[in-house]
């Protein structure tokens, strides 16, 4: 749940070998902004727009996925989820 505007930052993903790493995220909004590139990562959302943040105890679902552990690619998977 966030508390106020809120950045987020992937850090310390392992890198090399032939696997990937990805993980699902559900965050209930309350009414502020939300930044996803921190601490110098990259996020390629589909369709090339990073989504809103959840409105006011809205609930969003979004899925990451990184291959190098800097580039991310995130998509949002459900939207005002109740």
């Amino acid at each position: 749940t966030m508390s106020g505007a809120t950045t987020f930052t992937f850090s310390n993903t392992q890198t090399g070998g032939s696997w990937a790493h990805g993980f699902t995220l559900y965050l209930t909004g309350d009414g502020n902004t939300v930044a996803w590139n921190g601490s110098g990562t990259t996020v390629r959302w589909a369709g090339g727009t990073a989504p809103d943040a959840p409105a006011n105890g809205e609930t969003d679902v979004y899925v990451f996925h990184t291959r190098d552990g800097t580039n991310w690619y995130g998509a949002l998977a459900i939207d005002a989820a109740s």
